[in-house]
C-alpha cells in the first residue's frame, strides 16, 4: 500500500471531496466547500516527494522534473478512484486528489431539472455544461452519459483528462479515451472520433480554439457533442466561444451557435441547510428562434431576458433557480447569496447580516 493512501482513507472517512497535500502546511480536506486542515505536522518537500513518487510512473516523474504539471487518475488501496493534479510551487511540491465515486450518478439522483434528459434526446448539435472549477460539471456530464447509456443504442466516445467516472457499456457502447495516454490532445481526439462512427462525443474541456473548432465541426456533421467550459453564465459562454476563434471566422461562429448550439447549462454548488452537503443549482439556456436571432445580430446582452420568459421550454435564470431552492428549503440562503446576481432579492432570506455591507445615504442613515 502506498503511504499516501492513509491520507486518502482519512479524507474519505470524513466525507470530503478533495484532499490537498502541499509543502509547508498539514494535509487539508475540502469539506462541503470549506478547506480544513487535519491534525498532522507540516509536510516537508522531501517527505511529500517520497509519498508522491510511490504512485508516479517513471514517465510521469520525468515529466514533473521537466517542469510540467501532471493530471492522471489514481486507484487507491481499496479501489477508490481519484482525479489527481501534481504540481510544483515556490516552496516545493503539491497535489490535489479529487474523489470520484464508484457509482456513476443518475440525473434523478442529482435532482436536476427534467429538461436535461431532453438534451440527451438530441441526435446532433452541441450541449455545454459550464461553471467554475469544482462545481460538479463532470458529475452532471457523467449522469447525462449514463442516461444515454441506459436508454439508447449508441456509440459514445468520451475524451477526458483524465478519465474520471468509469462507464460500463449497457445499451450503448462507451469508449473512454484519456488525453495524454490514448490521444495527444482533445482536438486530436475529436478528429479521430469522427472517423470511428460516433453518435455522441464527449469533450472533457473545450480549452483552446482548435478543440472548439473541431467540436463545432462534429456537431454540424450529425453528431451530438457534449462539452464543458469554465464560464459562469450562458452569455459569457457564447462570448467566450466567439472570441476564442479568429476574427475572420466570427460570422461563421455566430452562425454555428445560432443553428447547432442546443443548450448551455451553467451550475454552482450551494450548501444544504444542514451544512452537510451541497446541491447543484442550474441556469439553463435552451436555444430558441429568438435566441438564435439575438446571437446573429450581436445582441447577446438581451439573452438574459429570454431566459426569464422561456420557462415553458425549460429555461431558467440562476437567481430564480436559487430562490426556488431556498423556498423549498433545499439550500442555505447564506451560501446561496454568494452566487446571486441581484443580491437585494435575497436579503430577506439571509440570517447572517455580515453578508450585506452597510450602505450609507446622503442624510447619514444606513441600511
Amino acid at each position: 500500500m502506498a503511504r499516501i493512501d492513509a491520507f486518502l482513507k482519512l479524507g474519505l472517512a470524513q466525507g470530503c471531496s478533495d484532499i490537498h497535500l502541499a509543502v509547508g502546511v498539514p494535509p487539508m480536506l475540502r469539506m462541503n466547500g470549506e478547506l480544513m486542515p487535519i491534525k498532522f505536522r507540516e509536510l516537508t518537500d522531501t517527505e511529500l516527494e517520497t509519498y508522491l513518487y510511490e504512485i508516479l510512473t517513471t514517465k510521469q516523474q520525468e515529466r514533473l522534473i521537466s517542469g510540467h504539471d501532471l493530471d492522471f487518475s489514481y486507484v487507491g488501496d481499496e479501489s477508490d478512484r481519484f482525479r489527481v493534479n501534481v504540481f510544483r510551487k515556490a516552496t516545493g511540491m503539491g497535489a490535489v486528489f479529487r474523489y470520484i465515486p464508484g457509482d456513476v450518478p443518475k440525473l434523478d439522483d442529482l435532482k436536476v431539472p427534467p429538461v436535461l434528459k431532453d438534451f440527451c434526446d438530441y441526435h446532433q448539435g452541441m450541449v455545454l455544461v459550464t461553471g467554475s472549477t469544482g462545481t460538479g460539471k463532470s458529475t452532471t456530464l457523467a449522469a447525462m452519459i449514463n442516461h444515454l447509456n441506459e436508454t439508447r443504442n449508441l456509440n459514445i466516445i468520451s475524451l477526458e483528462d483524465p478519465i474520471e467516472f468509469v462507464h460500463p457499456s449497457k445499451k450503448s457502447q462507451i469508449i473512454q479515451r484519456e488525453v495524454g495516454t490514448h490521444v495527444v490532445s482533445f482536438a486530436d481526439g475529436v478528429r479521430s472520433a469522427m472517423r470511428e462512427d460516433p453518435d455522441v462525443i464527449l469533450v472533457g474541456e473545450l480549452r483552446d480554439a482548435e478543440t472548439i473548432s473541431m467540436a463545432m465541426t462534429a456537431a454540424e456533421t450529425g453528431h451530438l457533442v457534449l462539452g464543458t467550459l469554465h464560464t459562469t453564465g450562458a452569455v459569457k459562454t457564447l462570448d467566450r466561444i466567439i472570441d476564442a476563434l479568429p476574427g475572420e471566422l466570427r460570422e461563421q461562429t455566430k452562425g454555428f451557435l445560432a443553428m447547432s448550439l442546443k443548450a448551455v447549462v451553467t451550475q454552482v454548488l450551494v450548501k444544504t441547510p444542514d451544512g452537510r452537503g451541497r446541491r447543484a443549482i442550474l441556469e439553463i439556456l435552451v436555444n430558441s428562434r429568438a435566441i438564435s436571432k439575438l446571437i446573429t445580430t450581436d445582441q447577446t446582452h438581451q439573452i438574459a431576458s429570454q431566459l426569464q420568459t422561456g420557462k415553458d421550454i425549460g429555461m431558467q435564470v440562476m437567481d430564480q433557480a436559487l430562490l426556488d431552492a431556498i423556498n423549498t428549503k433545499e439550500i442555505d440562503p447564506d451560501d446561496a447569496i454568494r452566487f446571486a446576481n441581484d443580491k437585494k432579492r435575497f436579503q430577506r432570506f439571509v440570517t447572517n447580516s455580515d453578508m450585506f455591507p452597510s450602505i450609507e445615504f446622503g442624510d447619514g442613515s444606513k441600511v
